[in-house]
């Protein structure tokens, strides 16, 4: 099998292969960015944001082909697929509307004579290496705010979903964007390392596992370029004395089994006070029941397959390590007969640190259920983690307030889990991560913040 090709999760069936570039053709695709920018950069903003709007466009008149496109080669059910076309088009729209605003000069408060003004401007051509657990939406993080500022793109996507990456250049193209400002690149390992060390690429932009995001950050910073890395969570849902219970449970549940748990913002960490724990274990339970694995292009499924066999069988031997040091398991926890990647939605506890699942990101649909007997013992359980991307807080609104910002985390809901929108920042602490997405913050990372002085 080559690098690059579409296993349908569902049967665990090779239906494409594609072949990586070679050298020449990827030496090709950064000179051809190189070139694009030189005339993408000078356009009006106005002219780029009118792509953006076309982009956002295409990508709801052919919903329902991106989302069976999804579905196919990840195994997101069809329904959650629709949804995230849809975040992705907002995302397009809302740069192409907001964006020219956000990028209007600063005028800065100067001592002394004259002015000066902070212009934000364009670096150059990047490289996003994206993943397969939201094809369509991280790509839009990286894509949407940077062509608008004026830089050119080169897109190296996940090898299991060439086909989502081959449209979503095509639609781009269709959308207007003049050769060579976007390009899918079907690049090895070695070929993005060579870009990235090219003098011509400006910054590189990394959504995936902490290990990637180590190799390309050292890559990126022996060549001083700037990065950007969204990496792991392993993020905290702490429900407390007076919080709303059920909604708690359905705000849980969701977080953790949509996507079947692929998600990096994923609730995988459940921290229950022991005056609610009977009735948050209880109603939770009856609710995981209801994501029952089926086929992801069903509207009726909730829960699809894992993207891979491979990913599946890593969730697994996590599991088997935490049970066969004691961990309680209070539903599902096998792998099932038959083909496909599947795996049952699972809900443990008794989870201890001398287990895979207490410090390791559980990426698939497994919760982890911990018992606490105090306020300042949830912090600091949910703070004893190599993560900090996002969290939530159940309680009393003041309360939760407070114990937010107690949490090492680069988002909390308050009563609510995190959920992506185009205008709310992005991006985590610690091992979680470097920078921040969407936003006016998405226009900031990748940008020249040149300073205009006048006498």
């Amino acid at each position: 099998m080559t690098k690059y090709a579409t296993v349908d999760p569902a049967t665990g069936k090779v239906l494409r292969e594609f072949p990586t570039l070679s050298d020449v053709e990827a030496e090709q695709a950064l000179t051809r960015s190189h070139d694009a920018y030189r005339a993408w950069h000078r356009a009006e903003t106005a002219d780029r944001a009118s792509v953006l709007a076309r982009v956002a466009d295409l990508h709801r008149r052919h919903a329902d082909e991106l989302a069976e496109l999804m579905s196919l080669e990840m195994g997101k059910p069809v329904t959650q697929a629709r949804g995230e076309v849809e975040l992705s088009a907002s995302i397009y729209e809302y740069y192409a509307t907001s964006g020219p605003g956000l990028l209007a000069d600063e005028v800065l408060d100067i001592a002394g004579s004259g002015r000066a003004v902070v212009r934000t401007a364009p670096i150059g051509p990047l490289l996003g290496i994206m993943p397969w657990n939201f094809p369509l939406y991280q790509a839009a993080r990286f894509v949407a705010p940077n062509l608008l500022l004026g830089n050119t793109i080169l897109l190296k996507h996940a090898g299991s979903c060439p086909q989502q990456a081959l449209r979503l250049g095509e639609l781009i193209d269709a959308a207007g964007a003049p050769s060579g400002v976007y390009q899918n690149v079907f690049a090895t390992t070695d070929q993005v390392a060579a870009m990235i060390a090219d003098p011509r690429l400006q910054g590189v932009s990394l959504t995936g596992s902490e290990r990637a995001g180590s190799a390309v950050g050292a890559t990126a910073g022996r060549h001083l370029k700037k990065c950007v890395l969204e990496l792991g969570g392993s993020d905290p849902f702490i429900v407390l004395p007076g919080a709303d219970v059920e909604a708690a449970v359905q705000a849980a549940a969701q977080g953790r089994f949509w996507n079947a748990g692929q998600a990096c913002t994923s609730s995988k960490r459940l921290i229950v006070e022991a005056s609610v724990w009977d009735r948050f274990l209880e109603a939770f339970l009856l609710r995981a029941a209801d994501f029952r694995s089926g086929d992801p292009m069903s509207k009726e499924t909730l829960l699809g397959p894992m993207a891979s066999v491979s990913a599946r069988a890593e969730l697994a031997a996590q599991v088997d390590d935490a049970v066969a040091k004691g961990a309680v398991v209070h539903l599902g926890g096998k792998i099932p007969h038959g083909e496909g990647a599947y795996y049952p939605a699972t809900v443990l506890s008794g989870v201890t640190p001398d287990m895979r699942a207490y410090y390791e990101e559980l990426f698939g649909p497994v919760a982890v259920l911990h018992k606490v007997e105090s306020l300042d013992e949830a912090v600091d359980l949910a703070n004893d983690s190599p993560y900090g991307l996002g969290g939530a807080v159940f309680a009393p609104d003041e309360e939760a307030a407070a114990v937010a910002d107690r949490l090492e985390a680069g988002m909390v809901g308050i009563n609510t889990t995190i959920r992506s929108a185009p205008d709310l920042p992005f991006g985590g602490v610690k091992n979680s991560g470097i920078g921040r997405e969407l936003g006016r913050f998405g226009l900031d990372e990748f940008s020249n913040k040149k300073l205009l002085r006048f006498a």
